[in-house]
């Protein structure tokens, strides 16, 4: 049936058939249907370039020149490989460049062919122009009789081209139409403006979290087999897939947790780290930038050492924290928490185009090539020299906050000293390639020391101990830095940093804020529930002042811990307060957030 042209489809609900228009009936169960052969044009259209019409290509065609813009290949019209090669050496030269030899085509040439088969005017019957938004042949006929003749008028009266391909396969057959219909050509019908973005919005993306892992994939472990096959047991975490704790599915869970927190202060703790931003700020203006977008000065950094700070929201509030380290005068690594690592990227990307140039300062999110193996306890030091990482790893050449550089197996790793738990501790990047090998030496060798694998529930009470926070669990949107008791670089900081004015306002200077304090119950109590409120008793009534944030109980020390917002926490420590939590009353006692080592001995700060 070559030659011939569709005259109808027949079924109901789905294809059964088509006729032709030569009366012919053919078994189909699909239609395919083209829009034409149509070059994409749409950045020479953007660019104001004026289109030609091409009766042999029976398509528009780039026409007028645009000054700094040529046009070569298909968009140009061209078809054989000859015309492509020609094209390609007439755009060279309207940009200047010299002639060059061109490639010759020895093969078959091939031809276009092509044979216009527009919508007829006064056709019988649905005939479906654009697929999307069921504009028929009979919807461009009325718009011509109600004298919506213009390609403008045509598109908002019919939705022609307004669905989401952006008329890609409906624009041109809908143009013929209207000029058979009022007897001009398709060149004088003209086009619509073509207009950004050429790739619309996916149709899928509209579904949002009903999509699954196809709206939001979930993130893995470089390691993650190797750990289900140590019976870890995976939950999500801020996007990511990661052990919870170890001992299989079949395990008592919280006491499996109580174990890895307990014997990771009493030896060493090995845990998968790999989530952790690594994040490359590179550039001359990089510690300017830096500067910038953290709360704290960090141009002062020293290489080869590291800085804990806060990231603000324009508002003031505490968008991150994490270590920045100083690789060289014009490199740092942004290490934020794992959660918020595609926010901080954007966010870094953001205001390096508002404020900075890619020749200033380039970012480059390398959290994915790195995986990040983190050993902590006091024998951490041990562990680690057994392995042999091709460093000292004395205090004095490797002090608490600074880096060094090693390897393993011929690969690079870079070893910072920073710590989550408050014990010593190292976090060993290598490539997340290589991995596999180094976290089985560190298990291998650990068997002397009683290393134990420790899960994130175990490292969440190892750092409540410590009063460590965790942003938007410790935190809420209200949270500004002095709140958690960061209050020097807002004191005394001249240079300007993203959020500067909003730590000044009105509200901000309030003296009932609601501060970052520790909450003390008695050792044979229950841990408190996270969300119980701190109340106030104002008569009959009763008035929240605050809330449990973060709630365990320690194995180390032998009773619950927690941590709070409360107003005026600051200075209301040895303060009892009540705790109420769903119409039950306690009491709890204001502390210092750091229940375990205040002195930091543990840390060899």
């Amino acid at each position: 049936s070559k030659g011939r042209a569709l005259a109808s489809a027949t079924g109901r609900l789905r294809v059964e058939g088509v006729t032709l228009d030569d009366g012919t009936r053919l078994d189909a169960d699909c239609v395919l249907v083209s829009g034409g052969w149509t070059p994409t044009i749409h950045l020479f259209g953007q660019a104001k370039g004026k289109l030609a019409w091409s009766e042999a290509r029976a398509a528009f065609l780039p026409g007028n020149p645009v000054d700094g813009i040529s046009v070569a290949g298909a968009a140009a019209g061209a078809v054989s490989l000859s015309d492509v090669f020609a094209s390609a050496e007439k755009a060279g030269a309207s940009l200047g460049q010299t002639k060059a030899a061109i490639p010759r085509s020895t093969g078959p040439e091939a031809t276009a062919g092509i044979v216009a088969a527009w919508p007829v005017p006064g056709s019988k019957g649905r005939i479906w122009i654009d697929y999307q938004n069921d504009v028929t042949v009979k919807d461009v006929e009325l718009a011509a009789r109600e004298n919506f003749v213009s390609v403008e008028h045509l598109k908002r009266y019919t939705t022609l081209g307004m669905a989401t391909d952006q008329g890609k396969t409906s624009n041109l057959p809908g143009l013929a139409l209207m000029a058979g219909i009022t007897g001009r050509t398709v060149p004088e019908v003209g086009t619509t403006t073509y207009r950004p973005p050429f790739t619309p919005v996916p149709l899928a993306s509209f579904a949002g979290a009903r999509a699954g892992e196809l709206m939001a994939p979930v993130r893995r472990l470089p390691l993650e087999n190797v750990h289900r096959a140590s019976g870890a047991v995976f939950q999500e975490y801020g996007g990511w897939l990661r052990p919870a704790h170890y001992g299989g599915r079949n395990a008592d869970a919280e006491r499996a947790i109580q174990d890895e927190a307990f014997r990771a202060r009493q030896s060493v703790a090995l845990f998968d780290g790999s989530t952790l931003g690594k994040i490359e700020v590179i550039g001359p203006r990089a510690a300017e930038f830096v500067d910038f977008l953290y709360y704290n000065t960090m141009s002062t950094l020293k290489p080869g050492r590291c800085r804990y700070g806060f990231m603000l929201s324009e508002n003031g509030v505490v968008f991150d924290d994490g270590v920045l380290v100083r690789l060289d005068e014009h490199r740092f690594v942004v290490s934020c928490s794992s959660s918020h690592v595609a926010a901080v990227h954007a966010r870094l990307e953001e205001w390096r185009q508002d404020r900075f140039g890619r020749g200033a300062v380039y970012i480059h999110n390398a959290t994915s090539e790195m995986a990040t193996l983190t050993v902590s306890g006091p024998n951490a030091r041990k562990l680690l020299e057994t392995v042999g990482l091709g460093l000292s790893l004395a205090d004095a050449d490797l002090p608490h906050m600074a880096i060094g550089h090693g390897s393993y197996a011929g690969d690079a790793v870079r070893i910072a000293r920073v710590s989550f738990t408050g014990d010593r501790s190292y976090e060993v990047s290598i490539r997340a390639d290589r991995a596999e090998p180094l976290w089985a030496h560190l298990r291998q060798a650990g068997q002397a020391f009683d290393a134990v694998l420790i899960g994130l529930e175990a490292l969440m009470i190892l750092r409540a101990e410590k009063g460590f926070i965790v942003i938007g669990k410790d935190t809420d949107g209200t949270t500004l830095p002095h709140d958690l008791g960061v209050a020097g670089p807002r004191a005394k900081r001249q240079s300007e940093f993203v959020g500067r004015r909003s730590l000044f306002t009105e509200e901000a200077s309030r003296p009932d804020r609601m501060q970052l304090v520790g909450l003390a119950v008695p050792r044979d109590e229950a841990a408190l529930a996270t969300g119980a409120h701190g109340i106030e008793r104002r008569g009959s009534k009763l008035r929240s002042i605050g809330f449990v944030t973060s709630s365990y109980q320690s194995p180390t020390l032998g009773q619950p811990i927690a941590l709070g917002l409360i107003e005026r926490g600051a200075a209301r420590h040895g303060e009892t307060i009540e705790i109420q939590h769903l119409g039950k009353l306690r009491t709890a006692t204001i502390v210092a957030p750091c229940a375990y080592d205040p002195s930091g001995d543990r840390l060899n700060a």
